[in-house]
Formats: C-alpha cells, sequence, structure tokens
C-alpha cells in the first residue's frame, strides 16, 4: 500500500512521506492563497477553490479565512455555508452533506495521536528526516446540520442529519439524526421539534 492508502484507511502511516507533503503544502498555499482575496473577486476565488476543494458541491460557500490539509479529501454537499476559520485536517475523508452550516471557528479534526507520550514522540530516518506515528478516522456530517461558533469534531465521529451542535461543543462521539446536542464532551439535550419553529416565536416576523 502507498502512505496515501494508509492514510485514508486509517492506518499508522509515514508523515513526512514525500506525495503526502507534496500534497499538504499545495493546499496550505491554496489556503492561503484564498485568505489573501476579497470577497468580490469572485473568478479568483472559484479557481482558487477548484484545486484546493475539487469536491466542493454546487451552491456551497467557504467564507475564509480557511486552512485545509489536504482539501482533496473533504467532500461538501450541496448549498453549504462556512463562516469565519474553518479548519479542516482531512487526513480521513470528510463529507458534508447537504445545507450544512458552519459558525465561526469551527475546526473538523480527523487525525488521532497516541495517548502514550513516548509513542507520540517525534522519530527521525536516518536521512534526519522528521516523522510521528499518526493514524486518523473519517468525519461525517449528516445533510441539513448547523455546527454553531467553535465546534470541534474529533476523529470517526459521524453527526446525524438536521442536527444543531451548541457553540464550543467538542464532538468526540456519534450523534443521531435531529437532535440538539452541546456541551464538552458534546452530549444530545433533547430531540428538535415543530415547537421550535421560528414561525412559533413571537416577534420575529
Amino acid at each position: 500500500m502507498t502512505e496515501t492508502e494508509k492514510m485514508l484507511s486509517g492506518m499508522i502511516y509515514d508523515t513526512s512521506d514525500k506525495e503526502l507533503a507534496k500534497r499538504r503544502t499545495l493546499a496550505h498555499k491554496l489556503s492561503k492563497d484564498y485568505n489573501d482575496t476579497y470577497e468580490d473577486e469572485e473568478e479568483k476565488r472559484a479557481e482558487i477553490l477548484k484545486k484546493l476543494l475539487p469536491n466542493l458541491g454546487k451552491g456551497s460557500y467557504v467564507q475564509g479565512p480557511i486552512q485545509f490539509d489536504y482539501g482533496c479529501y473533504t467532500t461538501f454537499g450541496e448549498n453549504c455555508f462556512a463562516n469565519f476559520n474553518l479548519t479542516v485536517l482531512d487526513c480521513c475523508p470528510i463529507t458534508i452533506g447537504n445545507d450544512v452550516f458552519f459558525g465561526p471557528n469551527c475546526t473538523l479534526a480527523a487525525p488521532i495521536h497516541p495517548l502514550i507520550s513516548e509513542e507520540r514522540k517525534l522519530r527521525f530516518k536516518e536521512d534526519g528526516t522528521a516523522y510521528d506515528l499518526e493514524y486518523a478516522a473519517p468525519i461525517t456530517i449528516g445533510d441539513g446540520c448547523w455546527l454553531a461558533s467553535n465546534v470541534t469534531v474529533c476523529g470517526g465521529v459521524t453527526i446525524g442529519k438536521n442536527c444543531v451542535i451548541g457553540a464550543g461543543s467538542v464532538v468526540t462521539r456519534d450523534i443521531p439524526d435531529g437532535v440538539f446536542a452541546a456541551g464538552v464532551p458534546c452530549k444530545v439535550i433533547r430531540e428538535i421539534t415543530e415547537e421550535d419553529s421560528i414561525y412559533r416565536k413571537n416577534g420575529l416576523f
């Protein structure tokens, strides 16, 4: 297996692999290029995103600034919106459904490092190249979700459809469909029902 195949399948992989390093460097450059544009430079931004996020669904928009580790391993559905400072460490596939909203400062972090410090330390090859023992797990976010400000989603997590994840939450385990969940670690608070409709709230219209 190539190191890329190992990484995407959730195995320990060589983080110093030349092909992986090349793609990371490109994604980091493209992220910076995007961040250096203005909102009204629509054609320029679109060209950058074609290279950085080839799997960006129709009608989806990322505000910027953004930071992607690879970009090509992240899939956005249609009509998604990401507010300021979206960070995506896509060392494993990250799949985002349709109509998903991200508040400011959200992070999707697929990498997983060892808990034992000796296993976490940098190692060095004979030529002096540094690497570490690292693996990753995929992240899936279902259609119609809203992740509020400062939400972090950890590797291996699936968030069901039509969920709301409260501000500041750290999602470390799966969340079922149609619920409001929040906290550190994130836990289900309650189901979302018709009683939550904005049309039932006085003074909004």
